[in-house]
Parts: structure tokens; C-alpha cells; sequence
């Protein structure tokens, strides 16, 4: 998926909740040390992506996006299943990642994998509109 698709896929999924990230901001991160792209091949492989790094025994989920007409299908949990397993086969022992506390589909996701909150930092997040959310970390341990 290239960095274009995946910013035109960001804007698509994250509409009407903060501003999206751009095809250099993708672009720029692709190229960074330890950053990996997941995205499915087949049916899935235009409905979401997981983009992360992977940092001595650590990863961190940076994003994740699923297409909204694509929704309900399964694809989160597939592009989050795919991200474990490569942030493990990059020795990752855990995974942190960031999630605004009212996306609530992307935290009941979250919590079926398994994440727990660690933290919480208030007013993180600039809405669309201009509120605030809270950012929620969370932290899973791989096996």
C-alpha cells in the first residue's frame, strides 16, 4: 500500500475526528528505522492497514485504519493479529499504543485483544469540532 492510499484510507477512517495523516507523513515514517506497514492480501487488502515500529523489545501501534464501508467485518482484528505477529517476529515483547478514550469501537477492539490501560493523558486529542478527548495508553505482553 503506498503512502498515498494509505493517507486517502486515514482521511476516510478518522473523517470528523481530528485531522488525518498525510501521504508525506506516511512517506516520511516508512522510512524511518524499525517502521512497518501490515495490510492484508485478498478481500481485505483495500479495507484497512496497521502502520507501527518496532524499537529493541518494544513496538508501538501508530495507527490503525479500516475503511468505514468496510466495517464490521473483521479487518481490525485482522490487520491487529498480522501487526502482533510481525512486531513479535522483530522481538517485540509488548506493544503500546494510543487510542482517543470515545472510540469506543476502536477500544472494545483493543480490549478483546487483550490491551489494558496503563495511562491516561487528558485533553490529548483535538477533535474535528474543537473538544478534546483523552488519549487512553494501553500495553499488551506478547507471548
Amino acid at each position: 500500500m503506498t503512502p498515498k492510499a494509505m493517507a486517502e484510507l486515514h482521511a476516510r477512517a478518522f473523517a470528523g475526528q481530528g485531522r488525518a495523516w498525510s501521504e508525506a507523513e506516511f512517506s516520511d515514517l516508512l522510512q524511518s528505522n524499525g517502521v512497518f506497514a501490515i495490510h492484508a492480501t485478498g478481500g481485505f487488502a483495500q479495507g484497512g492497514f496497521a502502520l507501527g515500529r518496532v524499537s529493541a523489545d518494544e513496538a508501538e501501534l501508530l495507527t490503525i485504519a479500516t475503511d468505514p464501508t468496510a466495517r464490521r467485518r473483521g479487518i481490525g482484528r485482522h490487520m491487529l493479529t498480522l501487526f502482533e505477529a510481525e512486531a513479535k517476529s522483530q522481538g517485540a515483547c509488548h506493544i503500546f499504543l494510543e487510542v482517543a478514550q470515545d472510540n469506543h469501537a476502536a477500544n472494545g477492539l483493543y480490549l478483546q485483544a487483550g490491551f489494558q490501560e496503563i495511562a491516561r493523558r487528558p485533553g490529548y486529542y483535538r477533535k474535528a469540532d474543537g473538544s478534546l478527548s483523552d488519549a487512553l495508553v494501553l500495553k499488551k505482553q506478547l507471548a
